[in-house]
């Protein structure tokens, strides 16, 4: 009796285990859905940005944020060479408005 629980756990747990997954693959999607919108977006702040360093420093700052969630999405959701590529492009882009924040907003 003790064997037919065991088995019987076992079949529910997979069970779970792949509701579980398909849940996971589903708030994958949104969430990389989301985080597209959320790299365009930080895409045209950046190019309505001016001349104003202090004004560039905060959009730079956001820019450099938002590249690191959307990396975290890409980094869990994505694979194979779609994933190199969208992480190698957001984490290019969170390195090179690091050093420019560095480079021309010092504490500001």
């Amino acid at each position: 009796m003790p064997l037919r629980r065991l088995a019987a756990t076992l079949v529910i747990l997979m069970g779970f285990s792949q509701v579980a997954q398909a849940q996971g693959e589903a708030t994958c999607g949104r969430d990389v859905l989301v985080a597209q919108s959320m790299q365009r977006q930080a895409l045209e702040q950046l190019e309505q940005a001016d001349d104003d360093d202090v004004q560039n420093c905060r959009v730079w700052r956001r820019h450099v944020d938002t590249m690191r969630r959307v990396a975290s999405v890409y980094g869990r959701c994505l694979s194979g060479s779609e994933r190199a590529q969208r992480l190698a492009q957001v984490q290019g882009s969170d390195r090179e408005f690091s050093a420019t924040i560095k480079a021309r907003c010092g504490g500001r």
